[in-house]
């Protein structure tokens, strides 16, 4: 049997767009309500946990990485003018892959975020320094 130009073409597979992996989030949760959430490093993009341990200037930090690996971080120019960094700070850093050294620094979370995480168990326990730590007037008894 003959085609005939009424024939509707065959269905033509159309590419599926490239989706990006959401990046990782723990909910912050406090009396039963949601106050936010928290970004997570990307192990799958070799992202990190890192403290920051010197300020060197110029838009650099010492971080000691959770590897026990000291780098140089570079905060990127997104960060650089709207979040300040201090020295203890938890941060998110990504190791560069051509000088073992540096690094980009990510995302700096708050004291109370920090201390959150560690409650929930998810620091390692190379960088796990906000860990509550009983008070010394407590630890005193007569």
């Amino acid at each position: 049997m003959p085609e005939t130009p009424n024939d509707p073409a065959p269905p033509t597979e159309a590419p599926e767009p490239a989706t990006e992996e959401p990046t990782p989030t723990v909910e912050v949760v406090e009396g039963g309500e949601e106050v936010g959430r928290l970004p997570l490093p990307r192990r799958n993009r070799g992202e990190c946990f890192g403290i920051a341990s010197q300020l060197l200037g110029a838009a650099r930090i010492r971080v000691m990485c959770e590897d026990s690996v000291s780098r140089m971080g570079r905060i990127t120019g997104k960060m650089k003018k709207k979040m300040w960094i201090r020295e203890g700070d938890l941060l998110i850093v990504r190791p560069w892959g051509f000088q073992e050294g540096k690094a980009d620094i990510l995302f700096r979370y708050s004291r109370t975020q920090s201390q959150y995480l560690a409650r929930k168990n998810l620091l390692p326990a190379s960088v796990n320094l906000f860990a509550s730590e009983p008070r010394a007037d407590a630890a005193t008894t007569a």
